[in-house]
């Protein structure tokens, strides 16, 4: 298990759970404890809560009397397959706080902490894989979770969003491709090449038969599969377990990774950033956890935003408030899980689309489409229209 200060130990490596989830970033694990909450919610015919206007107190939303959480009817052990990236690390371990405080077990594992660490990691896991009659999975483009994959006996596997990448997974699952995240091109590299045959089994697995089962749950707009459930993921536990926020009167921007992930231009971005700001009031950026600090730093002397670096994902971190009455946004995950995490809390969620002209040169010839599904496709948003921006500026030191 883990802690603020840093991981603890978890359960011994050959602790048995009915359920294993494998977890990479802290949405995936506040996906997996939205799914704990849904499923044992619908195992014990409970209806999941409905979106009410927030109670005023003096004009501060009333915290509810009552927190009605069911921790999942099972036992649950999630592992966390521990990244590299700080920001990142940081909010696992606070998720993995919250998973514990539902009871829920955490796993700890340093699984990329040195050459060795990846054999040590899932020779543990082994026995544990073996025994689960269910796995769930947060990142199904995970070369980690794909190997992973090919160990487990399991007959109901479970996929959890990761974000819009789930929309993708969806997609190539039905056209029987094989799992390339939309962002990278899809040339396969030496790596890819040797690693080929794990990700066409781990392909294999994640296609239902009469053996096994596939549920994916999603806040995202999929069309299934054949013989894929799809379970939409309302965010019912965070509605339940946080607000209705206090509102600001102002207007939060919420920032992307697709400047480091080099498929937006820096410059450009930094100009569209600007020009949202000054066209909606915004003062506070949300940064992602993935965003460069040096790209941040420009944010905020170039255009004055208020850098806020969240501790938590975003959902949890909106519906604790105080969030912006309205919240802007780039194609992104949270234009489809803000307006359920925040339904009836009285926010406006807007986006702004990625003009084609802002993309790099290295950027995948899927990104134009993707992103503009992923705003077309959202549901209770406003659409903004694209915000003009100059020819690109060289940003010195920004990815």
């Amino acid at each position: 298990m883990t802690s603020p200060q840093g991981p603890s130990p978890g359960p011994p490596p050959g602790a048995a759970a009915p359920t294993l989830a494998f977890v990479e970033s802290p949405v995936q694990l506040l996906n997996v404890l939205e799914w704990a909450y849904s499923t044992a919610r619908r195992d014990c015919g409970t209806p999941a809560p409905r979106a009410e206007p927030p109670a005023l107190c003096d004009g501060v939303p009333r915290q509810p009397d009552h927190r009605d959480i069911t921790p999942l009817a099972g036992d649950l052990l999630v592992v966390v397959l521990a990244p590299h990236d700080p920001m990142t690390r940081g909010q696992l371990r606070r998720m993995a706080e919250l998973a514990r405080d539902q009871g829920h077990r955490v796993r700890w594992e340093e699984a990329r902490g040195g050459p060795g660490a990846p054999f040590g990691t899932v020779g543990s896991l082994a026995g544990p894989l073996r025994r689960a009659r269910r796995v769930v999975i947060g990142d199904p483009f995970s070369r980690y979770v794909q190997l992973l994959l090919t160990l487990t006996r399991a007959r109901e596997l479970v996929v959890v969003d990761d974000g819009t990448a789930t929309m993708e997974f969806v997609s190539q699952l039905a056209r029987g491709e094989r799992l390339v995240r939309w962002h990278r091109r899809s040339a396969l590299g030496a790596r890819g090449i040797i690693f080929a045959p794990v990700a066409a089994s781990a392909r294999r697995k994640l296609t239902p038969n009469n053996r096994r089962s596939v549920e994916v749950f999603t806040s995202m707009p999929v069309e299934p599969p054949p013989g894929v459930t799809v379970t939409a993921n309302d965010f019912a536990w965070t509605r339940a377990t946080y607000g209705p926020p206090r509102l600001t009167r102002g207007t939060d921007l919420v920032g992307t990774s697709l400047v480091e992930t080099g498929v937006v231009d820096p410059g450009r971005y930094l100009d569209a950033v600007a020009a949202l700001a000054r066209a909606h009031g915004a003062t506070r950026y949300f940064a992602h956890r993935r965003e460069s600090a040096d790209k941040l730093r420009r944010i905020a002397a170039a255009v004055g935003l208020e850098i806020v670096r969240p501790e938590l994902p975003l959902e949890l971190v909106a519906r604790r408030g105080p969030i912006g009455r309205t919240v802007l946004s780039f194609p992104s995950t949270v234009v489809h899980t803000l307006p359920l995490a925040l339904a009836g809390a009285g926010v406006s969620v807007a986006v702004c689309d990625i003009d084609p002209t802002w993309l790099t040169e290295h950027a995948s010839p899927r990104a134009e489409g993707f992103l503009a599904g992923v705003t077309g496709s959202a549901r209770d948003v406003r659409r903004l229209s694209r915000m003009p921006v100059p020819t690109p500026r060289v940003v010195e030191g920004t990815p």
